[in-house]
């Protein structure tokens, strides 16, 4: 299998810090279970979309652990802190899923070649990511206060992908038949406050390696969260949060799988399937 190690220069994440928030995320959510109901959706939707697929899936592989359990029997492979190498044996599993963990991946493109490798033929990765759109209200206000207090902005948000890239990449990483589609979720919360406690509780801190060191300034939080509600809220006084998820579905090839019509091999034209005529020039 091929080992993939993305160069200390190149990583946008701070790995070390990533795997402490997740700690500490794991302790609030024992005090607020509630707190990951975002996450828990997205495995029911994932979930949906595994059970239409009539297939019975045997040796399974989930990577985060953010799938429920009792969805689909599995192992667990946890992100590791450093390198983003799996070690995952090849072709050894018919299913590997992963509910909104990918977006904190440095080299994605790689992540996705070492799943594909890990597929038995046939096997199918299906997997949630958040994607660009992600928390723009909350961007904008953060960005907007900052400058306006200390002339400038800092990344506070980590960049994420769109989902023509994510088409690209699964093409790229060998997968047969790869779609990437998204949904939108809209969160409405009662202040900025409160859903930046449920992120803190979702582990979806900022780990940019580029981030601020120091804590946000008081002033500065305050006039986000100003903004945020100035801009945002709606008639009763709520603010919305967005959340772009992006699903990626990509099957290891197999002979038996549908292949596309080799160029020039197809036997009616494009106007006959239509049934007019073709165009003149």
């Amino acid at each position: 299998m091929t080992n993939i190690v993305a160069a200390s220069d190149l990583e946008i994440f701070d790995t070390r810090t990533k795997a402490m928030q997740r700690i500490r995320a794991r302790a609030l959510q024992a005090q607020d279970p509630n707190s990951t109901f975002l996450i828990d959706e997205i495995a029911d939707r994932l979930q949906d979309r595994l059970a239409d697929i009539k297939r019975r899936f045997t040796h399974a592989l989930d990577i985060g652990g953010n799938m429920k359990k009792g969805q689909h029997a599995r192992h667990v492979c946890g992100l590791p802190a450093q390198h983003e190498n799996l070690g995952l044996t090849p072709a050894s599993y018919d299913l590997i899923t992963s509910n909104l963990m990918l977006h904190w991946v440095t080299d994605l493109p790689g992540m996705l070649i070492q799943m594909n490798q890990a597929l038995k033929p046939d096997g199918l990765m299906m997997v949630s990511l958040f994607g660009g759109e992600t928390l723009h209200e909350l961007r904008h206000s953060l960005i907007k206060a900052e400058t306006e207090i200390i002339g400038g902005a800092n990344m506070r948000i980590s960049p994420m992908a769109d989902v023509k890239d994510l088409g690209s990449l699964l093409q790229r990483a060998g997968f047969a038949m790869p779609v990437a589609d998204m949904d939108t979720v809209t969160v409405h919360y009662s202040h900025p406050l409160k859903l930046m406690a449920d992120l803190r509780a979702m582990g979806e801190n900022n780990a940019l390696k580029s981030r601020p060191k120091n804590f946000l300034r008081r002033d500065i939080l305050r006039r986000a969260c100003e903004i945020y509600m100035q801009t945002y809220s709606n008639d009763q006084g709520r603010i919305p949060a967005t959340f772009q998820v992006m699903y990626l579905t990509g099957w290891h090839p197999h002979e038996s799988q549908q292949q596309p019509l080799k160029p020039g091999s197809a036997t009616m034209r494009f106007s006959d399937a239509l049934g007019k005529p073709p165009l003149k020039s």
